[in-house]
């Protein structure tokens, strides 16, 4: 691995960074900021159009978007930094600020580095009913945001643009959607952009298309680089003709050794079509050190026996082959942000925990069968259907744990039992007492040394 290859626009450079936690902008002199963007733009947001209900709603609007993006940061740190043993009561007094609900949970891709290549992952479209069920439940709790999408692709449900204006009526400030775009097609971006979604996350990586089409091969018919950058293309285009500013478009590479040197031509390829282009790293954690090449692989393990640390001491290389490794663990932030929603109403408590392998409760008698989808899959994968053959090493996920089969909803699945478990386990430094945490590979749920 050598070192990242320094750009010719030095408005951008990784060489800087040590370690990406989330999206790393490549700024430009068109880089937009997402909360400025909305405080400007706020009179073109749907909210605002359909009678935001306060006499001053502008400012009011504003102040509420201003709030949430404040809250996500420091909901967490209230918690973990003031943590005393009635927490459980001051959990009551805040909420979840975003669902992640899965609108979807078959995608027609075949990425190598995703979680679906080792994971059995129903090709599943979420019950209309049941998606707006939930949405009523976020908004009464005052959820600022959904994002609908967790393991699947968004754009295969047809019913999305529908769900999205549902959310924004009900007065969620927020609707986001993370896509390949394959499926972007004009009528579905003029849909999205008439039914009020606020952001919108591009996954895409590399810079050039044979990186690509290698990175992102299709399940049921080939995906070509030129569709879906002229897909991404398009929607500026379409948005600029209806005079719209929502939604807020980002596009994000991971970054790995294959596309580690083509940040220039991904910057350049997509520079003038979204707001935000970023990166985010692809990391290798877990201890196994037969991950690593020769010489990192002969540094840590030096490291270790000097220190006398367990072979199985997490560690992480960043995008410029920088090596760290795990000082201690730390309380997770998303236990106190965010939870998500299956396709069949499971609720899961991470975004790591694909599949919600730790079911926090059901909230449709929908996800009591999910086993036997799971199974499903698995079966069309060995038999190589079509659409499966690339999915050859899938595994039906563990259950770490299954609550009993009965309704609840939002609110009372966020200040329940099995979720406070997981919190308080965080807060008293005891993450691996609860297993589907202990193998987290989330790199800010650990605390770093940099040794080389």
């Amino acid at each position: 691995m050598g070192k990242l290859k320094k750009s010719n626009d030095k408005n951008f450079d990784l060489k800087e960074q040590d370690v990406l936690i989330g999206s790393r902008v490549l700024n430009s002199d068109t880089t937009k900021n997402r909360i400025e963007y909305f405080i400007n733009n706020v009179e073109d947001n749907l909210s605002f159009k359909l009678g935001y209900k306060t006499p001053n709603k502008k400012k009011d609007l504003c102040e509420k978007f201003l709030k949430y993006r404040q809250l996500w940061k420091s909901q967490p740190y209230k918690i973990i930094n003031n943590y005393k043993k009635n927490f459980r009561e001051e959990i009551k007094k805040i909420k979840p600020l975003c669902i992640d609900l899965e609108v979807a949970s078959i995608c027609d891709l075949a990425c190598p580095h995703c979680f679906r290549e080792y994971l059995a992952t129903p090709d599943k479209i979420i019950d209309f009913n049941l998606a707006k069920k939930i949405i009523d439940q976020a908004a009464e709790i005052g959820v600022y945001s959904i994002k609908f999408n967790w393991r699947g692709e968004p754009l295969l449900n047809p019913k999305l643009p529908e769900l999205i204006y549902y959310a924004k009526k009900k007065g969620i400030i927020e609707t986001i959607i993370n896509t390949n775009a394959t499926n972007l097609t004009k009528k579905k971006s003029k849909e999205l952009i008439d039914n009020g979604l606020d952001y919108m996350i591009y996954s895409f990586d590399g810079g050039v298309k044979s990186t690509y089409e290698k990175l992102r091969p299709g399940r049921f018919k080939k995906n070509t680089f030129e569709q879906v950058v002229k897909n991404i293309q398009n929607f500026k285009k379409i948005r600029e003709e209806n005079n719209a500013k929502f939604p807020y478009t980002k596009i994000q590479m991971v970054l790995m050794e294959s596309n580690r040197m083509e940040l220039d031509d991904f910057h350049k390829l997509f520079n003038q079509y979204v707001d935000e282009v970023t990166v985010t790293l692809y990391s290798e954690r877990g201890g196994k050190i037969n991950d690593l090449n020769d010489k990192n692989q002969k540094i840590l393990s030096k490291y270790l026996k000097e220190n006398k640390l367990s072979e199985n001491t997490p560690y992480m290389l960043d995008g410029n082959n920088n090596l760290y490794v795990s000082k201690k663990r730390k309380a997770c932030n998303q236990i106190f942000q965010r939870m998500m929603v299956t396709y069949d109403g499971r609720a899961g408590m991470c975004c790591m925990d694909w599949g919600a392998k730790h079911n926090l409760g059901y909230l449709s008698e929908k996800g009591y069968n999910h086993r036997n989808e799971e199974k499903k899959i698995y079966e069309k994968v060995k038999k190589k259907n079509n659409g499966f053959e690339l999915l050859q090493n899938i595994k039906i996920p563990k259950i770490f744990h299954n609550p009993k089969k009965e309704v609840s909803n939002l609110s009372n699945i966020w200040e329940n039992d099995i979720l406070n478990d997981v919190r308080e386990n965080h807060l008293n430094d005891n993450v691996n007492k609860i297993e589907i945490c202990k193998g987290c590979t989330s790199r800010d749920t650990f605390e770093w040394i940099k040794i080389v």
